[in-house]
């Protein structure tokens, strides 16, 4: 069955035609969603998770009034193929979205297939207005635009804040060349609220993944402390935590607050300059803090104020529990991994659906957890490859600031700022940490706990097996190596041949 045909065997044809019409009456039996996800914030930047450094106070707050989980985890330690198990409910292996795409490096036939179902897909199933603010990160050529994926509109940067050009696309068209990055945020706030205020009749999702704090990291004059510049980092979190404020008084204010679902998350663990809670490792790391990440949620009256649920649980959950707080039916054409999370969110004694939840390291399978279990089947490493201690010290990011193409303040983290654990045993392969006793990942017990190597290295064999082969130099598509250029407002989207291709994270 394809994608359209299972769409349409969820109401039928002549329901889904009926919901393309405009309504006059709303559903209240259908709440509204609201799906905010950050960009590098580390399981430790928000106050509610332990932050010292600077107060969340809104973000505090939604967490008090709803569910925070202690630990929920990213598939993947970088962005687009964490994006894609966030609207998809499915492992990155499954549609191939295993890599960033990357116009600056020629990557540019990566991208979530057509094939997949998204979150906004499955919504609009039930006449949901839907709009895409922010990072999309799930391929930039035409083919793989918001638009074919169930997004009624598009507005934001298509990849990462770093990757040239910088450029935001409003559907299918350049928007704003070049970007000053330091009022990104309260841009695509005001883009959000005025989402809200024009669909605030019918069931709407907003889905707004923010580009803070990835880097390069900015702030608006407001939020900006140019006294202490080695705060940038600070700065940019608390920015984004007063956005997202905002987008919760304007619920408020519209009388929408009691039906609509909020959910916050991290894409993946921090970069430089973040706060990992004590976890070892950062992002690009199959440690803790490169994929456990805050994950809160809030709705007044079905979320019980207040909880913290210490049960396992991932973005691959997000899909199937929307389905089912909108009666939706899930997929059943297709594997899904991801699982209903009401029960965790709403009772006492819920346990995870999960017998185990795993991890990828580019296109492999690397680690299993299970329990208070957690098996890397492959070696892990601290952070970016290239970024260990033989290069750190004078790292120049060729990704930083440059006063013309990426416009954003000078004072960047760096990899002084180290934001997780670095000590520990040494890395290698099967490694197994009690993460009840030791949640810094400091001790492997392998050695002491062979039957729990063989259990969970079971469970990792079988998931293992589905796991296609997939290359790395596949990722370039072939054929000469493009990069997308930047044009003046309402030009389409360009691209010309460059001679390098550039990592990128």
């Amino acid at each position: 069955m394809n994608r359209r045909s299972f769409l349409h065997s969820i109401l039928g044809a002549s329901a889904l035609g009926a919901t393309a019409c405009a309504t006059t009456e709303r559903d209240q039996s259908l709440p509204n969603i609201v799906l905010i996800y950050a960009d590098d914030l580390g399981f430790g930047d928000l106050s509610c998770y332990g932050a010292q450094a600077h107060k969340t106070p809104r973000l505090d707050q939604l967490a008090a009034e709803g569910v925070r989980f202690t630990h929920f985890y990213v598939p993947t330690p970088y962005c687009a193929p964490s994006r894609c198990s966030l609207l998809t409910g499915r492992y990155p292996f499954r549609s191939g979205m295993v890599f960033n795409p990357a116009p600056d490096a020629g990557i540019n036939e990566v991208g979530l297939p057509a094939e997949e179902l998204t979150i906004a897909e499955l919504l609009k199933t039930k006449g949901y207005a839907t709009t895409c603010i922010g990072k999309w990160h799930l391929g930039h050529t035409e083919k793989f635009l918001p638009r074919t994926q169930g997004f009624d509109e598009y507005f934001g940067i298509l990849y990462s804040n770093d990757m040239r050009p910088v450029q935001i696309v409003e559907n299918e068209r350049v928007a704003i060349y070049p970007v000053n990055q330091t009022t990104i945020t309260r841009d695509y706030t005001n883009r959000a609220i005025q989402f809200i205020e024009r669909n605030q009749t019918k069931p709407f999702l907003l889905y707004l993944p923010h580009a803070m704090p990835h880097k390069p990291l900015a702030a608006s004059e407001e939020f900006y402390s140019p006294e202490t510049a080695e705060d940038l980092y600070s700065d940019v979190v608390r920015e984004l935590d007063y956005e997202c404020g905002r987008i919760f008084d304007t619920l408020k204010r519209l009388d929408l607050g009691d039906n609509t679902l909020v959910i916050f998350a991290s894409d993946n663990g921090p970069w430089f300059g973040g706060n990992t809670a004590g976890l070892r490792g950062m992002k690009a790391s199959s440690f803790e803090g490169g994929i456990r990440v805050p994950f809160i949620a809030r709705w007044p009256g079905k979320i019980p104020a207040g909880r913290t649920c210490d049960e396992i649980a991932g973005v691959i959950d997000v899909l199937p529990t929307i389905c089912g707080v909108t009666n939706i039916p899930v997929p059943d054409d297709r594997t899904m991994d991801g699982r209903d999370i009401w029960p965790l969110m709403t009772e006492a004694d819920a346990k995870s659906p999960h017998e185990a939840i795993f991890s990828m390291s580019g296109a492999n399978l690397a680690t299993v957890r299970s329990g208070q279990w957690k098996l890397h089947v492959r070696q892990p490493a601290l952070g970016p490859a290239y970024m260990d201690e033989r290069v750190a010290t004078g790292w120049v990011d060729p990704r930083g600031p440059d006063g013309v193409t990426l416009l954003a303040q000078f004072e960047q983290s760096n990899p002084s700022h180290y934001p997780g654990l670095r000590g520990g045993d040494g890395a290698v392969e099967m490694m197994l940490f009690d993460l009840a006793a030791d949640p810094g990942e400091q001790k492997n017990v392998a050695a002491q706990n062979p039957q729990v190597v063989e259990r969970l290295k079971t469970m990792f064999d079988k998931l293992n097996t589905e796991v296609p082969e997939i290359r790395r130099e596949e990722r370039h598509g072939g054929g000469g190596v493009r990069r997308l250029t930047g044009g003046k407002p309402g030009d389409p989207l360009v691209y010309d041949q460059m001679p390098q291709h550039p990592e990128g994270y």
